[in-house]
């Protein structure tokens, strides 16, 4: 070879020189590998060409799997969730966007899920209060038409930790307290009536007796004589709203009731010595809660913000004190909710396994198709659910709720409790159980769990750690 052609061989020259196609030489092992017509990077055209190193790929293809390529699928890691609603959070797989938010998606068309209530579980630290937080009360109230109701459980420095934020939305916390320092809630209070009529008075008064009694159900006799005391009680209120202490003389008094007339003897012996059971139960609940349940509401209950907390941080754990306000508070909420039409309610039961996992669950059941009209959405917050009895009212509300978040459970009998009862992979069993603080399996209707990071913004960050943190927030 010679001249220019020898020149073009030259490596130096060949770095330098724009590429041209090579003239090849027609020879018996020339093989055409690529037409020159096609589109793309022009590689090399027959074998003297390769062999001289012409248009050759500048890097070496890496080997791969077919469970390696799916990630080229856009299909399989398209987005889990649309845009509607509020952002949660990142998919780990996608690294897209987790927008959901119970309310909307229960009020799109078509629905998307079946229920607006939610289940948040996990161990303690891994990060479901700050997700809540963040995911069912901050974000959300951006929303038109949005409030929520928080029933406060967790104590941070003498208060509720909602307490801070209720007040950056101008409303001081409902306080209550086991003595006569704080709140009063009355079982018997008009808006009860007004929502639920005396038979929602009626579960009420039960379960209240029921808590008292360390979750001891009342016999046939038993809620016989209750009926008959609270039916007394209410059509005998004339001046004022009936409170507890007017149904206590009620109990075991049937020697003047006409109902009982017909009764034999020993028949109406029985019903007054069920009456005094109930009686001496609601008697020691007030000698211990007196401060808490003996008289009218009061007038600082109430929801004209956009955000009301009842804190119950300073309420004992080991009493009936909480559980009895949760039901009374979640029964008067329903009430006060008929007339104030409009606004989507978001309602968050901290601990929420007072509501779901005791006898309080037959309120929430009873009442779950009046919650839905009046356009409220229940999250339950909760360490586990192993311990909720399977045939329970609980375990019915918890797998009536349509939007699930699973933060890490430790204890392999609780993640794969968690697989069963909301209808996960058998192979999220595991993932649930070495989840990183921040993580969670998130599900919602009838789609399949995503594996969600929570994002954070500084500000969230800061409210989700400590008041105080809110209060120099606000400052800045």
């Amino acid at each position: 070879m010679s001249g220019p052609s020898r020149l073009w061989s030259l490596p130096v020259l060949r770095g330098i020189a724009p590429p041209k196609p090579p003239v090849a030489e027609p020879e018996a092992d020339d093989v055409e590998i690529r037409p020159w017509p096609d589109k793309g990077t022009r590689l090399r055209t027959n074998g003297r060409a390769a062999r001289g190193h012409f248009y050759a790929p500048a890097l070496t293809g890496a080997p791969t799997t077919t469970r390696q390529a799916e990630v080229l699928n856009t299909a399989i890691i398209g987005p889990p969730t649309g845009t509607r609603g509020v952002v949660s959070g990142r998919d780990i797989l996608s690294r897209t966007p987790i927008a959901h938010d119970p309310v909307t998606a229960y009020n799109s068309i078509p629905r998307e899920v079946s229920s607006p209530n939610v289940i948040i579980m996990g161990d303690v630290g891994a990060g479901k209060s700050t997700h809540t937080k963040a995911n069912q009360v901050l974000r959300p109230l951006l929303l038109r038409n949005r409030r929520c109701v928080v029933f406060d459980k967790k104590d941070q420095g003498g208060e509720g930790e909602y307490s801070g934020v209720a007040r950056h939305y101008g409303v001081e916390p409902i306080r209550f307290t086991a003595d006569s320092s704080g709140t009063k809630l009355n079982l018997l209070d008009p808006v009860i009536l007004r929502g639920t009529g005396i038979k929602g008075q009626g579960r009420l008064l039960n379960i209240v007796t029921r808590l008292a009694r360390g979750d001891h159900a009342l016999n046939e006799w038993e809620e016989e004589a209750l009926r008959a005391a609270l039916r007394r009680t209410v059509e005998g209120a004339t001046r004022r709203a009936p409170v507890l202490t007017d149904v206590l003389p009620n109990l075991g008094r049937i020697a003047d009731d006409r109902d009982y007339v017909a009764l034999s003897s020993g028949a109406r012996d029985e019903l007054h010595r069920a009456g005094l059971s109930v009686r001496w139960t609601l008697n020691g609940l007030l000698d211990e809660y007196g401060g808490l349940l003996d008289g009218e509401t009061s007038s600082t209950v109430d929801l004209r913000g956009k955000l009301t907390s009842f804190d119950i941080s300073q309420l004992r754990d080991d009493g009936p004190a909480v559980p009895v306000v949760m039901a009374i508070g979640n029964m008067w909420m329903l009430g006060r909710l008929r007339d104030e039409r409009g606004y989507a309610t978001t309602v968050v039961y901290e601990e929420g396994w007072h509501m779901v996992g005791g006898p309080s669950a037959q309120l929430i059941k009873a009442n779950q198709k009046l919650s839905r009209g009046l356009g409220i959405s229940n999250v339950f917050v909760m360490h586990k659910g192993t311990d909720i009895p399977k045939d329970s009212a609980g375990m019915a509300v918890i797998q009536e709720a349509q939007t699930v978040c699973i933060y890490r459970q430790s204890r392999p009998e609780d993640a794969a409790w968690c697989q069963r009862t909301f209808g996960l992979a058998p192979e999220t069993t595991e993932t649930i159980e070495r989840l990183q603080d921040g993580h969670y399996i998130f599900k919602y209707g009838s789609h399949p769990e995503t594996h969600v990071q929570h994002i954070l913004s500084s500000w969230e960050a800061e409210v989700s750690n400590t008041d105080e943190a809110l209060a120099s927030a606000e400052g800045d």
